[in-house]
Formats: C-alpha cells, sequence, structure tokens
C-alpha cells in the first residue's frame, strides 16, 4: 500500500465513520490501511512515494489494498452524492478525473493542472470537473443508432478529459507528454519495436529520382516492401517525409498508390492515382522537390496483405490466388478484403490490440529507418496521406514526437460525426475503444502542437459532413491558439469530392518547404 497517495470516495451506504480518517480532503502523509472493505465503489487516485498518480474515471471497490490517504467522511460522500445527483450527474459516478486509469509522474501532472483542481475534489467540490455533454441537432436526426443517438452522443465530453481546451491545462509542453502516453496505452500497440534491417531489392533512377525498393521483416506477418525516394545526385542530409499511402478499397495495393517507377504503371495504379491524385504519382513529386520520401506498405496493404492461402476456406468463400495482378483476381481480392475488415478488428480485440495499434507500429518502423540513414536528417522529418493516409497521419503525428511537420488531407471531422453520421463510410481502422473520453479526432493530430499541421478538406467530401469538418478545423485552430503558435495550424476547403488532386498537393509541398526546409 502506498504510504502517500490521494483517496477521494464514491457514496457508500455501509461502513461506520468511525472507520474513516478524520480531515476529509486534507493530504494523509502516513495514512494506515484500510481495515476492511466498505461496501459501495469508489474511485482512487493513488500517489506513491516516488512519484506516480492515477486518476480513475470509473469506480472500483474500496476494498482495493492499495488506496490511502485522502479520504471523505461517510457524511460527507452521502451529501456529495445528494449534490451530485441533484445536478443531474449519474450516480455511479461521483467524482471524476481526466486520466483514465493511467499512471503519470506527480510533479508532472501538478505542474500541468495545479494542485487546486484535486483538493477541490476532495473537498467534495464539483467544479471543474463537470463537463458539457456533446449536443447538437444530428443527435436527434436520423442517425447511426436511431433512437439511441442523442443518449450516446450527449455521454461524450466536449472537451474531452485530456483536451487541451480544458481550464486546467495552460502549458502544451507539460500537457503533451499526458496526453501521448495516454493515446498511445489506448492504442494498445504489439511489442518487439526496433529499427528495421532493411535489404535492397533493387535500385534504380528514373524521371531524375534515385529509388530503392526496400525490404524488411517485423515481428509478426510477411515482409514489408518499401521505396526509397529521393533526387538523383543529391548529397548531404535532406529532409525527411514518410509517404503514407491511403485505404481506397484497394488492398491489394499499398505503396504503388502513390509511387512510380516506372512508365510501364499497372492499369489500375493509372486510374487510382487519376482518380485521387490528379494523375499524380505525389511521392516522386515531394522527391523531386529535394525530399527523401520513404513510403511502405503497411498492416493488410500490399506486401502486408492477409494471403488467401494462409486463411479457412470458408471466410474466404473458395478464393484463390491464381494470377494475382491480373484484373479480374484483384478485384475480387479487394472485395474479400472489404467484407474482412470486421473479423480482423474483433480478432486483433480479442488479442488485447486494435487495429490503429498495429498500423501506427509498422508506421513507426517506417519512421525508425528513415530516421537512420545518414542522408536523411532525423530533425526534420514529416508525414502526409490522403485518407487512409490522412488518419495514419493523425495517428502518427499524435503517436511519434519524431513527427516535426503533418499534412492530412480529406480525413479529418471529429468522433461525432462518426458516432451519428459516417461511420458507415469508413474502415475499421479508424476505431480506438474508449479514445473519444480523452480526445476528439482531431485532438490526436493536435498532440503535436506547436509542431505545424495543414489540413486540407473538400467540401464535397461524401466520407463526412460539413459541419463537423468545421467544427474540427474550430477544435485545432483553438489548440494551437492556446499553445501560442496560432501560425502553425491551418486547414484549407476545396471545391470537389474526396481527393488530393495537384492544387492540393501544391499547398502540401509548400507547406513542408516553409516548415522543413527554413
Amino acid at each position: 500500500m502506498s504510504s502517500d497517495g490521494v483517496f477521494v470516495g464514491g457514496a457508500s451506504e455501509q461502513g461506520s465513520e468511525e472507520e474513516e480518517i478524520e480531515g476529509a480532503g486534507s493530504v494523509l502523509r502516513d495514512a494506515a490501511a484500510f481495515r476492511k472493505p466498505v461496501a459501495g465503489r469508489e474511485i482512487p487516485i493513488t500517489l506513491p512515494k516516488e512519484p506516480e498518480v492515477v486518476l480513475y474515471r470509473s469506480t472500483f471497490n474500496s476494498g482495493n489494498k492499495s488506496c490511502a490517504s485522502w479520504r471523505v467522511s461517510l457524511a460527507q460522500r452521502r451529501h456529495l452524492a445528494q449534490r451530485r445527483l441533484k445536478a443531474g450527474m449519474r450516480p455511479d459516478t461521483m467524482l471524476t478525473g481526466w486520466f483514465g486509469m493511467q499512471q503519470f509522474p506527480r510533479r508532472t501532472l501538478l505542474k500541468v493542472a495545479g494542485a487546486a483542481p484535486l483538493l477541490s475534489a476532495a473537498n467534495g467540490s464539483a467544479e471543474g470537473n463537470d463537463q458539457t455533454p456533446v449536443r447538437g441537432e444530428n443527435a436527434t436526426a436520423p442517425n447511426m443508432l436511431g433512437a439511441y443517438g442523442s443518449w450516446a452522443a450527449e455521454s461524450m465530453q466536449d472537451p474531452a478529459r485530456l483536451s487541451f481546451r480544458q481550464p486546467m491545462f495552460t502549458d502544451a509542453g507539460a500537457w503533451r507528454p499526458l496526453a501521448r502516453s495516454q493515446f498511445r496505452e489506448r492504442l494498445m500497440q504489439p511489442g518487439g519495436a526496433s529499427t528495421p534491417v532493411a535489404a535492397v531489392l533493387r535500385q534504380l533512377e528514373f524521371d531524375g529520382l534515385w529509388i530503392e525498393h526496400l525490404q524488411w521483416q517485423l515481428p509478426f506477418g510477411p515482409p514489408t516492401e518499401a521505396l526509397l525516394l529521393k533526387p538523383a545526385g543529391s548529397k548531404g542530409k535532406l529532409p525527411g517525409i514518410v509517404g503514407l499511402h491511403d485505404h481506397g478499397g484497394q488492398k491489394y495495393f499499398g505503396m504503388r498508390k502513390i509511387t512510380r517507377t516506372s512508365n510501364d504503371q499497372h492499369p489500375v495504379m493509372q486510374r487510382h492515382q487519376e482518380q485521387y491524385y490528379g494523375g499524380a504519382a505525389w511521392a516522386n513529386e515531394m522527391a523531386r522537390r529535394g525530399y527523401a520520401v520513404l513510403v511502405h506498405d503497411t498492416f493488410t496493404f500490399g506486401s502486408r496483405r492477409m494471403r488467401l492461402a494462409d486463411l479457412p476456406a470458408n471466410i474466404r468463400d473458395n478464393l484463390v490466388e491464381l494470377n494475382p495482378d491480373s484484373e479480374e483476381e484483384i478485384q475480387r481480392y479487394n472485395q474479400f478484403a472489404a467484407n474482412h475488415e470486421h473479423l480482423i478488428a474483433k480478432s486483433l480485440f480479442c488479442a488485447g490490440l486494435t487495429w490503429p495499434g498495429v498500423f501506427v507500429f509498422d508506421d513507426q518502423r517506417a519512421l525508425d529507418y528513415l530516421a537512420s540513414r545518414p542522408d536523411v536528417d532525423a530533425t526534420r522529418i514529416g508525414c502526409a496521406g490522403l485518407s487512409g493516409g490522412g488518419l495514419r497521419t493523425v495517428m502518427l503525428t499524435g503517436a511519434d514526437e519524431r513527427i516535426r511537420c503533418s499534412c492530412c488531407v480529406g480525413m479529418m471531422t471529429t468522433w461525432r460525426d462518426y458516432l451519428l453520421n459516417k461511420c458507415y463510410t469508413h474502415t475499421w481502422m479508424v476505431y480506438v475503444p474508449g479514445l473519444p473520453r480523452d480526445l476528439d479526432y482531431p485532438e490526436v493530430l493536435g498532440i503535436n502542437a506547436p509542431s505545424p499541421a495543414l489540413v486540407l478538406n473538400n467540401r464535397q467530401d461524401s466520407l463526412f459532413t460539413m459541419p463537423e469538418m468545421q467544427r474540427a478545423d474550430g477544435i485545432l485552430t483553438e489548440v494551437y491558439k492556446k499553445a501560442g503558435a496560432p501560425e502553425r495550424y491551418r486547414a484549407s476547403f476545396y471545391d470537389g469530392p474526396h481527393k488530393f488532386d495537384r492544387e492540393m498537393q501544391k499547398e502540401a509541398f509548400a507547406w513542408f518547404d516553409r516548415w522543413l526546409k527554413s
């Protein structure tokens, strides 16, 4: 049991006041252990010696022997419960914290939040703990949950409990490690992280670029293939870009969606680039401007895709790969892969993993490799991508402080938009259980503030609603302004459907030039 802790109790109807430590709300450095469990459920905040603090939003039984110190008397707990119930709070959450079952250094917490919120909570004050539910017209309109939509939307707090928009957070530098730590925990990533050892499969010059076709083995799954592109004849260290390919309903392909290594391009990829990228291989265009651009296949795409032969026949509808590069077979594979997504997500949940956690793991290993190259300046690395690549940009930027500049294209909205309006248009790759309680979706990108972030949207993008794209822009504007760097965030809205065309690419390239070349 910790001898230096905080304990804030919920409402209990059993247990004697004689068992309560007098001076509720005071810091009791040498509090004794509980002599017996108290019926009911409690909210512990544990401050071990050196020095951790754990705040729990959810409640559990006070018989947990690790809990000690700040205790609220039974009479005060009853009084507090009555106050909270009158205020409309649920009876099972009498007090709330912001960090949800995570451990943080005590000094860091106090630096970020100050002692006052904790002391006021221990004294039964609801100030600073109550948060505004998300409400809006969409909650009562037809939505993905029907009659349950309003209830689900109102369960979301705005701002979320770890949002930098919370009044308790004032220092972005102190807030960032807390938010990033919690985000990483929510991702539930696999272990075994290390810098990949890349084998060079081939080297070539094409259209003014030096290109290396690479391969490395991660701790799980088939080998990863990647392309490194940079200007031919370049010398010295270049700024680096992790180019993140899209989803696009094309699991058979990965890195080839945004690159080109010859004039003999696969017709499926030629059409893909024409539809989404204005006919350009944007990674090539970026490299031509003086960058080392690394594009890799991520989990379930291209070289990392699931092979039909490794799956039960009934799951793959008895499909077999006979001529994998034929357009007909590619179409069949992509249709199968779309229908297989829910099984992947469910299976990963059963392993204690999440899909975003796995693809962020893949993307971080690519970042490891890029940063390790002698021809790359590891202090000037950015990332960018459209759609699924935009999702990966948000997640990688939130997870890894080495990303110094980001550009998310065609993948910015709010959790409320996914909840009520648009989850049916999106892949299972998006969802991280519990994360909306901590951060709204745009705030994951905002974890890296004040590092520069550009968001490019399309007004007629059917994957999102315009009001929620605008609300996401407002959230990030507020985050960057509060972080003291409003000029380091920008959002632009273009006419047209879901895309990253040449006009948008021009803005993105100029953004990276401004922040990674200066």
